[in-house]
C-alpha cells in the first residue's frame, strides 16, 4: 500500500536519492543530468506551491511530486506538476497514484486544469498512462529534448480538465 503526504524537511535527502539517479539517465526528464541537490531543492521545494512524496508499507519514500501554478498571473488557474518513481517501484502504480493524488490536489487548490510542459515523446509509458489518466496531448514540439541516447526528440504537451 502506498501512502502519499506532504514532504517532511528531513525527508529531503532521500528524496533526492530517488531523483538523482533518474534525472542522471537524461531520458525523462528536463533537468541537466548533472543536476545538483541545491538546484534540485530550489526546483521541487522552493519553486514549487507544494510537494508530496509516496512512501511504501516500510514508510521508505518510493516517489515524490511537486504542484505549481503553470504560468503565474492571468495563466495561474492552470496546474503544473512533476513526478519522479523510484527505480525500484516502477510498474507498481506508483506513477499513476501521484498523478491521481496531484490532480485531486490541484484541484482543491483551486486550479481549473493541470498541463505538462515537456512530455518526452519517448517516454511511451508516461505519455500512455497520462492519457489513461485523462490527459490529452494538446501539442508536439519538434526535437525539444536532448536525449542522452536518441539525440533530439520531441516533447508533447498534455492537458486535463479539473473542474
Amino acid at each position: 500500500m502506498i501512502t502519499i503526504e506532504a514532504i517532511k524537511p528531513e525527508e529531503w535527502s532521500e528524496a533526492w536519492k530517488i531523483m538523482q539517479p533518474v534525472f542522471a539517465t537524461g531520458d525523462t526528464c528536463a533537468y541537466a543530468p548533472d543536476i545538483t541537490e541545491g538546484d534540485a531543492f530550489a526546483a521541487w521545494i522552493k519553486g514549487s506551491e507544494a510537494t508530496f512524496v509516496a512512501k511504501d508499507d516500510h514508510g521508505s519514500l518510493v516517489g515524490i511530486y511537486y504542484l505549481k501554478a503553470n504560468q503565474p498571473g492571468l495563466g495561474s488557474h492552470v496546474a503544473n506538476a512533476g513526478y519522479v518513481v523510484s527505480k525500484q517501484a516502477r510498474n507498481r502504480g506508483v506513477a499513476a497514484q501521484l498523478c491521481e493524488h496531484s490532480q485531486a490536489e490541484a484541484k482543491r487548490r483551486g486550479f481549473l486544469a493541470m498541463q505538462f510542459n515537456i512530455v518526452v515523446s519517448t517516454n511511451e509509458i508516461a505519455v500512455k498512462l497520462w492519457q489513461k489518466l485523462g490527459f490529452q496531448i494538446v501539442g508536439r514540439i519538434p526535437e525539444a529534448f536532448r536525449h542522452a541516447q536518441l539525440g533530439f526528440v520531441d516533447t508533447i504537451v498534455m492537458w486535463k480538465k479539473l473542474a
